[in-house]
């Protein structure tokens, strides 16, 4: 069962920027980025050490940076550069009428 929430309107995203989204209900934003012409979606929360990716997140690239500690996550497959035991969720998305949705579940 998958829990979809609605993120922003599609014309909301601007390319070549990180953005994170409040959603009611949710503890960290969603992360919202356009990585090799994709539509990514993840947590506001580095899995190393419970960051703001929303202050402190940077995208380079298919990776994520945590500026604060520097863990890189391939944004394509979840894959922490060199820490193979984190792993960054992403969520799946769906657009509907231009809006986008993720499932956080």
């Amino acid at each position: 069962m998958a829990l979809r929430v609605r993120v922003c309107r599609l014309d909301e995203v601007v390319p070549d920027q990180l953005q994170g989204f409040v959603v009611d209900g949710v503890t960290w934003p969603v992360m919202i980025a356009v990585v090799d012409e994709q539509l990514v979606a993840f947590p506001g929360v580095c899995p190393h050490d419970d960051v703001s990716l929303v202050d402190y997140g940077v995208v380079e690239g298919h990776h994520l940076r945590c500026r604060v500690h520097g863990y890189r996550f391939d944004v394509r497959d979840g894959q922490c550069e060199h820490a193979p035991f984190l792993h960054l969720r992403r969520y799946k998305i769906t657009i509907v009428d231009g809006e986008l949705w993720v499932d956080l579940l």
